[in-house]
């Protein structure tokens, strides 16, 4: 399954906001053996989310779009991911039942709006906030809210699988210049994805489907490399 996950939102792009959702998304993704290929973070503005969601839907098994949802003047992504579908904004008949026998909030006590979804959306409910999600095809549409999302997306994680990955690192002192050759003869010996991080030392990721052949990657590796000492 390969996968796009999309945030919304000005506060992220002005730096008001640090977007922990979509590095917390990619995370869960992975260790569900999900392949996450974009990561897009977009305004509150209805045409740009609407061609993203539009293209990303036609690309990608699965598409997650955070933020945006609500009543207030700038919570537009349902109206968006509408458009992208050439759908109309609708009340959601079951979602105002959620919040009336979940919540407490009758239909008086919400702002309009709040339970209006695209046409033929099945209903996420909001079991930490108020305004639900939906699921337009494969487009999962989720709060900004960094609790409420985690929520949401714990009702739908059984929907995101793919093969599992086994992961392991090797940590090496040496500058990740003079590693080139070595990933090379890695490669060539192992059918591993290999992936190099520097920092204050270089952090080596070791990755594939079938656990022993990372093991066996790993051993090969740390044999000639000089080992970072913490």
């Amino acid at each position: 399954m390969k996968a796009a996950v999309v945030t919304v939102g000005d506060e992220l792009l002005a730096g008001d906001t640090v977007d922990t959702n979509a590095t917390w998304l990619c995370t869960e993704l992975t260790e569900r053996g999900v392949t996450v290929e974009r990561v897009t973070t977009l305004p509150d503005r209805v045409a740009d989310i609407a061609r993203v969601v539009n293209e990303y839907h036609a690309e990608y098994d699965a598409v997650i779009v955070t933020g945006g949802l609500g009543p207030t003047h700038d919570d537009v992504t349902m109206d968006a991911v509408a458009a992208a579908f050439g759908r109309e904004l609708e009340p959601h008949e079951e979602a105002a039942t959620w919040l009336e026998t979940n919540g407490g909030y009758s239909a008086a006590d919400l702002v309009k709006g709040t339970t209006d979804l695209p046409a033929g959306a099945r209903m996420l409910p909001n079991e930490a906030g108020v305004a639900p999600g939906a699921v337009v095809g494969s487009v999962y549409v989720l709060p900004g809210v960094p609790d409420e999302m985690k929520t949401m997306f714990g009702r739908i994680a059984d929907e995101f699988a793919g093969e599992t990955n086994h992961v392991r690192f090797v940590h090496t002192s040496e500058p990740e210049s003079s590693l080139i050759e070595r990933f090379e003869a890695l490669q060539s010996e192992f059918d591993v994805r290999v992936g190099s991080y520097p920092g204050d030392h270089v952090r080596v990721k070791l990755a594939a489907t079938d656990e022993s052949t990372v093991e066996a990657a790993v051993a090969w590796l740390e044999e000639r490399v000089e080992p970072h000492e913490e």
